[in-house]
């Protein structure tokens, strides 16, 4: 599976985002789309994680309410539209495909296939 993220920037506080990600030569085990993201010094973190099949979504406490990821199922695309952002929220976002394996959410293990990342910059 090839991932491929778009979007991302700079923004003031308080603004809005939304990054899309295209997942190629997925298969049927693919069945998990995440948002991940990783500010300097800091370790990766997860954002969002939603399903293909059912649209099934989860989302860390940090954006819970201000983050809404959606899917497009014809098109392999995901998107995460991201609202009242904060200086925290600072970081590059790391789009990914994986497998479930009976974990709910799903653990940055469960992910094989990553996309290049794409920087998100709020300014104070």
């Amino acid at each position: 599976v090839q991932v491929v993220e778009s979007g991302g920037g700079l923004v003031q506080a308080g603004g809005s985002l939304r990054l899309s990600c295209a997942a190629s030569g997925r298969t049927f085990s693919n069945n998990v789309m995440g948002w991940f993201r990783q500010a300097p010094g800091k370790e990766r973190e997860f954002v969002a994680a939603i399903t293909w099949s059912g649209g099934s979504t989860h989302y860390a406490d940090s954006v819970k309410g201000r983050f809404t990821l959606s899917r497009d199922n014809a098109k392999n695309t995901v998107t995460l539209q991201m609202n009242s952002l904060k200086p925290e929220d600072t970081a590059v976002y790391y789009c990914a495909a994986g497998a479930l394996t009976g974990w709910w959410p799903p653990r940055i293990p469960d992910f094989d296939s990553w996309g290049q990342g794409t920087q998100v910059t709020v300014s104070s």
